[in-house]
Formats: C-alpha cells, structure tokens, sequence
C-alpha cells in the first residue's frame, strides 16, 4: 500500500488515531491511497506506529509527510504541542503503547517485557523491561552501545516533576507517586531538583526493573505509561546536550526506531532509521476488514521506510497541492477542500484516474 490522502471532517487533533485505520463510510474521516514509486507501504502506520526496526529499512525508501503547525521541539518531558509529539513518538519508547488494530483498542508492552504486576491494594506496581534494547549510537555514550535500563525511566520521570523543566505532563507523577510531592516542594525552595535522592515512589530495583508506589490506587495510570512524556531519557544525553533549563529540545536521543538527522525549525525535519533498534515485526490483527488491508506487510520488520522528512506547511491549500504534485505522500484534508477531491461521496475523476482509491 503506499501513501494516504485523508479527508478530515474534525479537528486536526483526531489526526493520530485516523491513521491507523481508515474510517468506514459514513464516518468523519476517510481514507485516500495513492501508491508511488518503490514507496509500498503502509504509510497511515508508519510515522504514528511506536514499533519498528531499521534492520527492514530502505534508506532509499523516503516517507514524505506534512505537519499543520510549527514543532516546538524534541524533549519528551518538555514538550507541550500535538505535533512535536507525532515526532518524538518515533524517537522515544514509552513502557506501553496502543494496539490500535485490536477491538476495542487496549494498552500493549512496548519496553515492558509484560503489563504490570500491581499489587492487590493497588499501591505497588511492579514492571519489567525487556533486555536488550538500546539507545540510537550517539557521542553522549562515547563510542559505547549504550542499553535501556529500569534507571533510565526513573529518571525520565523524575526529569517530569523537576520544576525547572516546566513539564506540561507533570500532573501524570506529582500526586501519585509516593514523595513526588516533597521532591518538588524542595526543588523549588532549593533551585534545583536532587537526581541522586531516592524517590520511593520511583524506583530501580535491578536493571530490568521498576518499583512504583502510589498514594492512592490510580489504574488509569497504565494509560498515561503510554504517553511519549513518561518515556526513557538517558542522563547521559542531558549531561551532554541539556540547555539553560535542562531541555534536549534540539538533541534528543531515545531508543525509538528513528533519530533526528536534521532540523531547520518550523521547516522541516528528518528522521533516519536507527541502526540500534530493536527487530519488530508489523503487529497481527483479529479483524477480517484489517487482515485484509494490511496483508502486504503481515510479518515485515519496520518501518520499511528508511528516512521520513517532515515538511511544515501550514495552510492546506499548499498542502493539497504538494501532494498533488507528489511532495507529499500523506496529508489531512480539512472540510472546506473536500469538494476539491470528492465528487459525492466517490473520488473525482481525475484523482481515480491517476491510481487514487477510497
């Protein structure tokens, strides 16, 4: 399958979840495929799907995408705009993520080895990592393979509730986690956050595993493991690159199935296969209309894609004509250009003519 044209009908915030599965008529949102060159694959997974390997990639096989509005960055504690986020999801590993092809859509092990062990007052939740899986090869580890660890997580969390780094998702920890509350309290009276001080609501108890105490039974939490905010940062990496407020905005190094290669901002970036990444498989679905759909990438290591440049077009009129002129692979079509593209609820002639397909 190649790239998607999507009409949107909703607000642009829907624009992670479409992507996964095209809607059935009748719905909001409808899917477009257009295939191009050598490009065959499933492009509506490929930028917002957290489970990849670069040992599939085709670096010669180049995703061209679109983003509505201006990035502010790349530091999964800092960021707060949807669209930093669609990126650094293919950078960092959250412990969890969304099987969005399984009905109704459940929380799946990313990094986890499994869901967590909780305890039966729900107070402690107990989580394993899966061994080796590293960090995309990078200076801050000085020449050295540098592997995930229980460690890391816990100080990506701790990095969250650090008043310094401003986090847009601190609420996910500051209340929760046993001592939060305190190790806040005396970073603002002392000006600076103690990343040695042992904070019993987070811990690393061996190297592949995680003790978390709650305050409070808080089962929702399990969803916000999936969020890009609560995924694993090295310190090593913020020893290196960390600006003024402890921010990796500009160098962000994650265990993700992309790195950053380049970034002029609110321009474009691009993202490479990370040669470091762990092998995954394109996940399996139970659904008949879905294993249908995705049957030419049953099995394949990803992403398929070598390289994704992301280009920053804010008005949707160029948007559409980029695709249009095959600068784009995939983009989201807004209501007020739907009579561009569609003739009722078919695709104008033109578009069908040229291998374009609902």
């Amino acid at each position: 399958m190649g790239p998607w044209l999507q009409i949107q009908r909703v607000s642009p915030a829907s624009l992670a979840v479409s992507r996964y599965r095209p809607q059935p008529k009748g719905r909001e949102v409808i899917g477009i495929n257009r295939p191009v060159r050598a490009r065959k694959f499933c492009c509506f997974v490929a930028l917002a799907l957290c489970c990849a390997t670069a040992h599939g990639a085709d670096l010669n096989k180049v995703l061209r995408v679109a983003l509505v509005a201006p990035e502010t960055g790349f530091d999964p504690q800092a960021i707060n705009d949807l669209y930093s986020n669609y990126v650094v999801r293919e950078i960092f590993d959250p412990l969890y993520k969304y099987d969005f092809l399984a009905r109704p859509y459940k929380v799946v092990p990313n990094t986890a080895a499994a869901l967590p062990d909780v305890s039966a007052d729900g107070l402690t939740w107990t989580i394993k990592l899966k061994p080796a899986i590293f960090f995309s090869d990078d200076p801050a580890f000085k020449g050295k393979r540098r592997e995930l660890t229980a460690a890391d997580y816990v100080y990506a969390w701790k990095r969250l509730i650090d008043p310094k780094l401003r986090g847009f998702n601190v609420q996910i920890f500051d209340d929760r986690l046993v001592g939060a509350k305190e190790a806040i309290a005396a970073a603002k009276k002392t000006g600076k956050f103690d990343y040695d001080a042992l904070l019993e609501g987070a811990q690393a108890i061996d190297r592949y595993t995680i003790r978390i105490k709650l305050n409070f039974p808080a089962y929702d939490l399990l969803s916000d493991l999936t969020s890009v905010a609560t995924a694993a940062v090295a310190r090593e990496v913020v020893a290196a690159y960390g600006d003024a407020n402890g921010w990796i905005m500009e160098n962000p190094v994650g265990t993700g199935p992309y790195f950053l290669k380049s970034w002029r901002r609110a321009q474009q970036i691009i993202l490479e296969a990370s040669p470091s990444f762990r092998e995954v498989r394109f996940p399996e679905s139970a659904q008949p209309e879905d294993r249908a759909l995705l049957a030419k990438m049953r099995g394949k290591k990803l992403p398929v894609a070598g390289r994704v440049e992301i280009s920053v077009i804010e008005e949707s009129n160029p948007r559409l004509l980029a695709f249009e002129q095959g600068q784009l692979d995939y983009i989201t079509v807004p209501t007020d250009l739907v009579p561009k593209v569609l003739q009722g609820d078919k695709l104008k002639p033109e578009y069908a003519a040229r291998g374009i397909v609902l």
